[in-house]
């Protein structure tokens, strides 16, 4: 059950040669040592809020970085930036400390001098955004923030120091279905959750697998998504990218949608278990022929000593049909994933992590949070669109208590009732004992919103009715009961908490420091303890 197969390069569009050599040579990438240019220009500081406007002027066109429409913002201000990692195609990687805590980060470097097109852009403020909104789920690496420069786009990264999924599996040799399983199951959570939150993967292979740490059971981690794409309903994918053995054949046809990732899933199963993809040939073309044909080889040594369970779940998601292949979710459930599972341990998955955080915040916060939801883009809340529409079962545009449970459920949540409507309580804003698609969006969306200025511009104004610079009580007052909650009690436990210099109105400074209060990710916690905000 050796490993005996090359190891495949990270294609872009579209797919490129896959090595000349027969599997039995392993053959690493060889990375491209050309010098990268490394300079940051001081960051362009932001125009504090006075009054009504946005100050005396706004930052020209010029200051303004392309990729994620925010000034230029210098990223050794905030980190001290060391060792290199890797290099590849676009940048580079390196070992980074942040330097107000100490802790360490892996900084992923993008020259934008790389970027000659249009689509190169939004394709990589594409990626940024399903960062943004994956972080924080099982098995998916952490996002710390994105910082762009005139010559790079630096990416904050959780740092995983165990190395590639792959060279673990080269270096172990062989598996038990246990040990597998193990792996696996943290796999297809990805997958899983992927698919739940709106985002197709499509470049699901070993080498976008890191692991945490060097630990003999450390957990890996899914930490490339430059090819993902968050999912239209109802389109049809034509592009043929990916990598070559794990491309599916649908994907040849170009008419593809999201079981594509089940399919990558499958492959890597099988790599496990039996230390050869199941379709390989000398040339790329002779892969995708072997693909097109379609004969999987589940007879022939190792596979007679591997269960039948095993080979049932591989014919399954290896179904030719994508519309017959089996799921994600069903995956999970399936018999073979399901023995000897390691943890009934309940893991919060960032949705819930999100919700309990939004349940924390001050009524106020909330609000404000709502404010922004309502004016975000249809690009910044695509996947959480397909998460509502995959939790409001019945179409009806509301959560109900009963789609609330059941969809944290398939999220491996284990919540009692009591907790379940505690977050359903928070979550419904106006009390009508349902969560409509702008409350969801509110409490789910990434705290990484509230760096944008213009967002907090926008909600502080939205208080600030006269535009005088300060949220008065009557104004508060006025705002927070058309959501029935302009009582007294309310207004004094807000202004209590807001008011720092306790003059009885909230000012923009004041107003700012509360909403990015407790704006953390769980990588930051010691212990990936969560801390909730406010």
């Amino acid at each position: 059950m050796g490993l005996c197969f090359t190891k495949s390069h990270t294609h872009d569009i579209p797919i490129s040669s896959a090595s000349d050599s027969p599997p039995h040579h392993f053959q690493p990438t060889q990375p491209n040592k050309k010098p990268d240019p490394y300079t940051q220009p001081a960051p362009p500081k932001p125009t504090p809020y006075s009054g009504g406007s946005f100050g005396n002027k706004r930052p020209s066109s010029t200051q303004i970085g392309p990729i994620l429409g925010k000034p230029y913002t210098d990223v050794n201000s905030v980190y001290t930036l060391e060792k290199e990692l890797g290099r590849g195609q676009f940048g580079v990687t390196r070992l980074c400390t942040e330097k107000s805590t100490g802790r360490k980060y892996a900084c992923k470097s993008i020259s934008c001098r790389k970027l000659v097109t249009n689509k190169d852009i939004e394709e990589l403020r594409r990626e940024v955004l399903i960062l943004e909104h994956l972080t924080g789920q099982p098995n998916i690496v952490e996002f710390k923030g994105a910082f762009e420069d005139r010559q790079n786009l630096h990416l904050i990264m959780e740092l995983c120091t165990g190395g590639e999924l792959f060279d673990r599996i080269i270096a172990k040799g062989s598996y038990s279905e246990r040990e597998a399983a193990k792996i696996f199951r943290q796999i297809v959570n990805v997958v899983h959750v992927c698919h739940f939150m709106g985002v197709m993967h499509r470049d699901l292979k070993p080498e976008n697998f890191l692991l945490v740490s060097k630990d003999e059971d450390a957990p890996i981690k899914a930490i490339d998504f430059g090819l993902s794409v968050f999912i239209e309903q109802g389109k049809v994918y034509t592009d043929i990218l990916g990598s070559a053995y794990y491309v599916a054949p649908e994907v040849l046809r170009r008419n593809y949608g999201k079981e594509v990732d089940v399919w990558s899933a499958g492959i890597m199963l099988y790599i496990l278990l039996s230390g050869v993809p199941p379709f390989w040939a000398e040339t790329e073309k002779g892969i995708f022929d072997a693909i097109e044909e379609g004969k999987l080889d589940l007879q022939s040594a190792p596979w007679p000593s591997i269960s039948d369970a095993a080979k049932d779940l591989i014919r399954k998601m290896l179904t030719r049909d994508a519309k017959k292949r089996i799921t994600a979710a069903e995956v999970l459930e399936h018999p073979w994933m399901k023995k000897d599972e390691a943890s009934d341990k309940p893991i919060d998955s960032a949705v819930l992590i999100r919700m309990k955080q939004f349940r924390a915040m001050n009524k106020l916060k909330k609000l404000a949070l709502k404010v922004i939801a309502e004016t975000l883009s249809d690009e910044e809340i695509h996947g959480l669109k397909q998460m509502f529409n995959n939790i409001d079962t019945d179409g009806s545009g509301n959560i109900t208590f009963e789609e609330l449970r059941t969809g944290l459920s398939r999220l491996g949540s284990k919540l009692t009732e009591t907790e379940i409507k505690q977050l359903m309580d928070a979550a419904d804003i106006d009390n009508n004992g349902t969560i409509d698609y702008t409350e969801f969006i509110t409490a789910t969306m990434h705290r990484h919103k509230l760096e944008k200025e213009e967002n907090l511009h926008r909600a502080f104004q939205y208080f600030d009715k006269d535009q005088s610079g300060f949220i008065t009580r009557d104004e508060l007052r006025q705002a927070m009961t058309e959501y029935g909650m302009g009582d007294e009690a309310t207004i004094d436990e807000i202004l209590d908490d807001v008011d720092t210099d306790n003059d009885g109105r909230i000012n923009y400074d004041e107003f700012v420091a509360m909403m990015t209060r407790g704006v953390a990710d769980t990588a930051d916690k010691p212990e990936r303890v969560i801390v909730l905000p406010d």
